[in-house]
């Protein structure tokens, strides 16, 4: 049967985040396990509630499906990525002298509740943002763009296992070959052994008997990468490209992600809505009333359209197959606005005609 993760925090399914972290906090103060009248039962209910209805993706699942699908919700699995760390305040100087850290319960519950213990987490680079421009006609077809970037990348030497090519690989003397050790911890709940990646060997388990010389047994070296962007058609302006694993490497890690924020410059005449792009076409105005062949510059070079006899201030024409690429070789179209240009200075030739035309209700 599906848990109400609102009736256990006591709030309505529209409660606001302010208002669902005070009813955990409230419930969390008054069941800890660590006080006389507290209930262990309650508290881990209350705690679980709160991992889902806490992070937002979750919650939208939860409210949807009645689970969610990242290890948290209905029941399964524990505290698996929830930050109890934001809740050490607030219980401390409290009648009794009650003070408790919960920095780390997300460890802790692991085996307090039949989790069984985590491996360590693998170690991760940092990310890296940068920006580039591209010009309108690159956004609508898509380019290729060349980035050097300063950068901590795996050694080429090496590969990254910090060993000179052809040394041997002995077992570390720190974790004795096992890439992690224990150490013990303690809690509201006595001494709790934690598993953390070795120091030493970077979780390897094993380490170089000559350290690379290139990179002095660091697996990662400092250089200027040629970074290759591929920017897809259709871009819009703002948007972010990740290149996953191309951010800073770490040592017995993997290596973090690029983010580009992509800027168009805006183009003088067209811009693009959706797959269409929209330009305004100047039309003189015998030339609305009549018809002609106006010349227009496209993204794919010049361009004959035929305008119309009598097209009025505003009308759309519309070339097929001009606007954006959409993938499988088609594309969008584009989009032609009328405008009618009038005359700055009118000689009394001209005038004359136009008040015969208005003579004949023109």
């Amino acid at each position: 049967m599906k848990k109400d993760y609102y009736s256990i925090l006591g709030v309505s399914k529209g409660a606001s985040a302010d208002e669902i972290k005070k009813a955990f906090r409230k419930i969390a103060h008054t069941h800890h396990p660590d006080k006389g009248s507290g209930n262990a039962e309650k508290f881990k209910e209350a705690s679980e509630a709160y991992s889902v209805l806490s992070d937002e993706k979750k919650r939208a699942e939860y409210d949807s499906y009645g689970k969610t699908f990242g290890g948290n919700g209905g029941g399964a699995g524990g505290f698996e990525g929830f930050d109890f760390s934001q809740f050490s305040q607030g219980f401390g100087g409290q009648q009794g002298g009650f003070e408790f850290n919960f920095e780390d319960l997300g460890d802790i519950f692991g085996d307090f509740f039949g989790g069984g213990g985590r491996a360590p987490k693998q170690k991760r680079g940092r990310d890296i943002s940068i920006d580039a421009e591209i010009d309108f006609k690159e956004s609508v077809f898509g380019v290729t763009k060349h980035v050097l970037l300063n950068k901590t990348s795996t050694c080429e030497r090496c590969k990254g296992n910090r060993a000179e090519p052809g040394s041997d690989m002995v077992s570390c003397k720190t974790c004795n070959g096992k890439g992690s050790i224990r150490e013990m911890k303690r809690s509201i709940f006595g001494q709790i052994a934690a598993t953390k990646t070795c120091d030493e060997c970077l979780g390897v388990g094993a380490m170089p008997k000559q350290k690379c010389t290139e990179c002095k047994g660091l697996g990662v070296k400092g250089k200027q990468e040629d970074i290759k962007l591929e920017i897809p058609s259709g871009i819009e302006n703002g948007e972010m490209i990740r290149m996953t694993g191309k951010g800073e490497a770490i040592a017995g890690g993997v290596a973090g992600d690029l983010y580009i924020k992509i800027h168009v410059k805006p183009h003088k005449n067209i811009r693009k809505e959706g797959s269409g792009l929209v330009m305004d076409l100047q039309v003189k105005l015998s030339d609305a009333l009549l018809g002609a062949d106006y010349k227009v510059e496209t993204l794919d070079g010049p361009l004959t359209v035929t305008i119309p006899e009598r097209v009025k201030f505003g009308e759309v024409l519309r070339v097929k197959g001009k606007g954006v690429p959409m993938g499988s070789g088609r594309r969008g179209d584009m989009y032609l606005r009328i405008q009618i240009e009038l005359p700055g200075k009118i000689s009394k030739h001209a005038k004359k005609l136009i008040e015969e035309l208005r003579g004949e209700g023109v």
